[in-house]
């Protein structure tokens, strides 16, 4: 009878490790069909660059994910296994991340000769909007938003550690906070210019200057906001409207239930019936 026990017991740690990988690849499977039905629609390249808060393995344990050099490494490789003249359609869902990870992909992006479409069915915060500054087309749902690109260093952002010095004596000011300083001003200006750099063939230099000024030199806090309408008006390549097939996709990269939703809808979509 122990022997039973011992074989039930070894059965339920197998399950458990083995059914999430299972599922795991499941998805991965249903991912890809979901591409290929996009790049067959639309004759191109499908790059999809989601980010969500996942969990490790079996444990529940969260995590935070953002854009980073494994990210940009595998983006690389996707366009460099894009022919020249090819179409790329690229999915942005993220809060943003590393600025050398980012500023790789949007660089790659825009030497791309073939157009670039970007699509943001919900959010492309801080390096994810870097991105998309780098592409022919924005493609955004009319309640999706895009964000700042000012550098931060460490917890602070630049445009605020550059105020320092105005605002006390320098005799009253660390050494450490001096040196935060001169790096601030640094990362600005190295973004400034990389911003400029990307909108400089898509509008006029002096305008390209002002925009590069307005997104990176801190005017609004870090997670402000763009909206579709302040996005157009700032001279971006947006259009409203993104494709079904793009949320159908979304819809395979749940956000992790770690506790009780707090969201609940039937989830198929509702027409409201004309009156006779």
């Amino acid at each position: 009878m122990p022997d039973i026990w011992i074989l039930l017991l070894a059965v339920v740690l197998l399950l458990l490790f083995a059914v999430p990988v299972v599922q795991q690849q499941m998805t991965r499977a249903r991912r890809l069909r979901a591409i290929r039905e996009i790049e067959a629609e639309r004759r191109t390249r499908v790059i999809a660059l989601i980010h969500r808060q996942e969990r490790i393995a079996f444990l529940g344990i969260p995590f935070y994910r953002y854009i980073d050099i494994n990210d940009s490494e595998e983006v690389l490789r996707a366009i460099r296994l894009t022919s020249p003249e090819m179409p790329i359609d690229f999915i942005i869902h993220t809060p943003g991340g590393l600025v050398l990870s980012s500023e790789q992909i949007a660089m790659a992006l825009q030497r791309h000769k073939g157009k670039v479409t970007i699509f943001v069915p919900h959010y492309a915060m801080s390096g994810g909007t870097l991105l998309c500054l780098a592409a022919d087309e924005v493609m955004m749902d009319e309640n999706a938003v895009l964000g700042p690109v000012d550098p931060r260093i460490g917890d602070y952002p630049a445009a605020s550690i550059l105020r320092v010095p105005r605002l006390k004596p320098p005799e009253e000011i660390e050494d450490e906070t001096f040196i935060l300083v001169d790096i601030a001003a640094k990362a600005q200006n190295q973004m400034r210019e990389f911003v400029v750099g990307l909108l400089r063939n898509r509008m006029e230099p002096d305008r390209a200057e002002r925009l590069g000024r307005l997104l990176t030199e801190g005017t609004w806090t870090h997670d402000y906001p763009i909206t579709f309408e302040q996005a157009r008006d700032l001279g971006l390549p947006v259009t409203p409207g993104v494709p079904a097939a793009i949320y159908r996709l979304m819809d395979l990269f749940p956000q992790a239930m770690v506790r009780r939703p707090s969201v609940a809808y039937v989830p198929i979509p509702y027409r409201e019936e004309k009156k006779r």
